[in-house]
């Protein structure tokens, strides 16, 4: 898939004086069913996460709180998204190799995930991405 397929989605929000709600439906509001969720926080100051791709898996990343960049490639070209708001979140499609930097102070990430954890579908080496990358 090309790196255009990965792009911003916005969801629902619904206002109110007591505070805003936002949601989002496998299917309906992201392309694919939900089979997993996980977050990253507590995140080091100078740290990053991810460096790594899914053969299979499709994700949506959402800011739930602080900010983050997100920095994707495709073996050939690379885009950088700032996250910082829960009402929008980017969509991963597979054979994206995936950066997380920047992260601010009390930043959650928020992963929907269209498998539950397999090893067997993460490329870690960035040579091998790219071997596999060529091949498709």
């Amino acid at each position: 898939m090309p790196l255009s397929d990965c792009r911003q989605i916005d969801l629902p929000k619904i206002m109110d004086q007591r505070g805003n709600l936002t949601f989002v439906e496998g299917q309906n509001h992201i392309p694919f069913d939900i089979k997993r969720v996980y977050y990253l926080y507590d995140v080091p100051g100078g740290s990053d996460r991810g460096e790594h791709a899914h053969r299979n898996l499709h994700q949506f990343m959402i800011c739930m709180s602080g900010s983050f960049d997100l920095l994707l490639k495709d073996g050939t070209d690379e885009k950088r998204f700032h996250l910082n708001r829960s009402y929008y979140g980017i969509y991963i499609c597979p054979m994206m190799w995936r950066y997380l930097d920047n992260f601010s102070s009390g930043a959650v990430c928020m992963v929907l995930a269209s498998a539950p954890y397999d090893e067997a579908d993460y490329i870690r080496d960035w040579e091998q991405f790219q071997l596999e990358a060529k091949a498709l």
